[in-house]
């Protein structure tokens, strides 16, 4: 916990908010590009203590909420079926897909397992071979190389009762599509440091360079938070746009050589559909050919699946930083934690969530 204390002092991070506003000439939008930090954002109120003009916008950084409805709707058909022992992380039990959610399913009757890590699931199978054990896989290249070691050791033990329902997608891409949209805002990004602990900074290079706007690594605390925030704004007035590492306690430019090796091994990169943006090339992961028997999807035929999203929910919007949580007309009425129009508002990395847990205005 003294650990933490530091990056959470309140005079470091009123020195920065002070030296920030020393640095700003003009206005600039910035954009984090992690869940995660969105709730730190939120809840200590760092975008409140930026001069005015200076505005975060929210990305596409929550996994949970960028999965579209159809990776959803396979979750449930296949949690459903008899014989299934279906495996996820908390977080996705109550992300509602076209017509309910997993914890809906759980109560009626589905064997769905909260469990903590892939390997949890990799020992259900082991110790229940008369049932198909299958893991819901979601995630950004953070939780990916966990997931990849599963199949692998999956293969070498020789389940045939494992699978994974694989929805992970990759940051880059997402950047790209942001950055290329005619309506795009963003002149700045700061990029999630757990993901950069993994795939390092390479990936970023020439996206700073094509669209000439800098990209800093920045942790999850205030004052790493306000750190990033203030190398991003240094460089966008001294009209510079490199990738810059905010974060160096934790990132290394190369990242974690290993995590990537096994990513390589048992993955290959697909196109993705997102939540909010659509389609996009080179977006994903999915199991390559030689691990392709353990994949959800092909081994209980949901290829086709096709499901349009509720038009009353604005979560592609907010997750492109197109609209804030409050702008939205749902918000906080037909939409809650509770009875929630989509993921941006139950997951405990949406920003809806957190503008509901900490900006919510009462009546």
């Amino acid at each position: 916990m003294k650990y933490l204390d530091e990056y959470r002092d309140p005079a470091g991070v009123r020195a920065l908010a002070e030296q920030i506003a020393k640095t700003v000439t003009r206005p600039w939008t910035l954009m984090e590009v992690c869940g995660g930090q969105t709730h730190a954002i939120v809840k200590y109120g760092l975008d409140q203590l930026l001069p005015p003009g200076v505005e975060l916008l929210h990305g596409p950084g929550c996994p949970v909420c960028v999965t579209p409805l159809e990776m959803l709707d396979r979750a449930h058909q296949i949690a459903a079926q008899a014989g299934v022992l279906f495996c996820t992380f908390g977080d996705m039990l109550r992300v509602p897909g076209s017509r309910q959610d997993l914890r809906s399913l759980k109560a009626q009757g589905a064997d769905i397992r909260m469990v903590y890590s892939p390997l949890d699931a990799l020992a259900l199978a082991r110790n229940n071979p008369q049932r198909e054990v299958v893991f819901f896989a979601v995630g950004f290249e953070t939780t990916a190389p966990a997931n990849a070691m599963a199949v692998y050791q999956a293969e070498r033990e020789g389940l045939t009762n494992f699978s994974l329902l694989v929805s992970h997608v990759l940051v880059p891409p997402a950047l790209e599509a942001l950055l290329s949209a005619p309506n795009c805002q963003v002149q700045g990004f700061l990029a999630a440091g757990h993901v950069c602990t993994v795939m390092g900074l390479q990936a970023y290079g020439p996206l700073a360079e094509k669209y000439r706007v800098p990209i800093v690594v920045t942790g999850f605390e205030p004052v790493d938070l306000l750190k990033g925030v203030w190398v991003c704004l240094e460089q966008l007035e001294n009209g510079q746009h490199s990738v810059a590492n905010a974060y160096d306690r934790v990132v290394k430019s190369e990242g974690n050589l290993q995590a990537q090796a096994m990513l390589k091994q048992v993955f290959e990169v697909v196109p993705r559909k997102w939540r909010g943006l659509g389609e996009l090339p080179d977006s994903g992961l999915s199991l390559n050919r030689n691990y392709r028997h353990f994949d959800a999807t092909l081994r209980f035929g949901l290829e086709e699946l096709q499901v349009l999203e509720p038009a009353e929910c604005l979560s592609g919007e907010i997750l492109s930083g197109l609209k804030k949580p409050l702008e939205c007309p749902a918000f906080g009425t037909r939409c809650t934690p509770e009875r929630p129009l989509g993921a941006t508002m139950v997951s405990t990395e949406g920003a809806c969530a957190a503008y509901y847990q900490y900006r919510r205005v009462t009546p």
